[in-house]
């Protein structure tokens, strides 16, 4: 019960990152509805009606990785995926400010954990954790993946073999793979997948803390955030509570939250703590602390100005055609049995 009563505690003084995640949510769910009608008229043979929302890109790291290479050695924006590449700009951006927020305030997979942690806490009295040992070698996991994309791309791609990528069908129809992926399931990624719910449910933000090559990246990148967590050990009392609420299980009575890779800025730490002016945001520039609400600010800000100055540039929209898609999918053969 006590368990229980701590969840349900700072919870509640983050009512503001949770309505910042929601309203990211409900955005993406219309973004999907959007894209669903899109894919599934060129599904039944019939060019869509509707736009085809370019937020959907946000799905496809990937593509991102290799237009952020094709950019900085041609200083050209893939016109097949645009977005993809502003997107994760835009994310790795606000780092610089608010180490991997991008994970507590926005994910769509970071919010989903956080409810199968409250499924967590109905079953168990006590959170489970794994051995120390055990847990950095799991968490070896999702860096050595990154590591891997990020070799395959930066250092065995040449230009030329991006170029070809960037133009071929698997790379213009990758929206419409991602979105057949979970229309057309296999029995083997629903296992999967199912497999890593129930982890979820079992061991706190499982995917997230293990397996997640974006967070690793995020992680990573926060080394140069300007915000980071203080602790004023003249005013902690020692109690702990700071540390059984992280979700990043950060030792940080021993000031490691500065300076981890796990930290998302999520503020449960600060919230939770029982002592004034012992925890808090800092930003070393101004010698100034932020909450929830400044740090949503600058998300909202950053993802307003990014997408923006995207548009303005003519950086945001694909120049595929729904033509164009409607061929490549006829030629790869997506289209319904009646339609082949």
């Amino acid at each position: 019960m006590v368990f229980l009563n701590r969840f349900s505690k700072y919870t509640k003084s983050q009512i503001i990152r949770r309505w910042v995640q929601l309203l990211f949510l409900a955005v993406i769910c219309f973004i999907g509805f959007m894209f669903i009608r899109f894919a599934g008229s060129l599904e039944n043979g019939i060019l869509p009606k509707v736009e085809r929302p370019a937020g959907v890109e946000a799905f496809l790291p990937i593509s991102a990785l290799v237009s952020l290479k094709y950019f900085v050695l041609t200083g050209i924006v893939n016109d097949v995926h645009p977005s993809a590449l502003v997107i994760f700009l835009i994310i790795c951006a606000t780092t610089v400010f608010v180490r991997k927020g991008f994970c507590a305030y926005i994910c769509p997979f970071g919010l989903l954990s956080e409810y199968l942690y409250f499924l967590h806490c109905k079953i168990f009295k006590n959170e489970i954790r794994l051995p120390a040992l055990f847990d950095a070698i799991l968490r070896s996991i999702k860096y050595g993946l990154a590591g891997v994309f990020i070799y395959l791309i930066f250092f065995r791609m040449p230009v030329p073999v991006i170029e070809e990528f960037i133009h071929s069908p698997y790379h213009i129809l990758a929206d419409i793979n991602m979105y057949r992926f979970f229309t057309d399931i296999s029995p083997t990624a629903l296992s999967v997948i199912s497999g890593i719910g129930l982890m979820s449910v079992l061991i706190r933000n499982f995917w997230c803390r293990y397996l997640c090559p974006y967070g690793a990246l995020l992680g990573i990148l926060s080394v140069i955030s300007l915000g980071r967590i203080q602790l004023n050990r003249s005013c902690c009392k020692d109690c702990g509570k700071c540390e059984k609420v992280c979700p990043g299980q950060i030792h940080i009575r021993q000031g490691q939250a500065a300076f981890s890779f796990e930290c998302s800025a999520c503020l449960q730490c600060v919230h939770a703590c029982p002592e004034k002016g012992a925890l808090k945001y800092f930003f070393p520039v101004k010698r100034s602390s932020i909450g929830s609400m400044g740090i949503a600010l600058i998300f909202l800000a950053m993802f307003t100005t990014g997408i923006t100055f995207a548009k303005l540039t003519d950086h945001w929209k694909s120049r595929i055609s729904n033509e164009i898609y409607f061929y490549h999918m006829m030629t790869e053969g997506m289209l319904k049995k009646t339609y082949r």
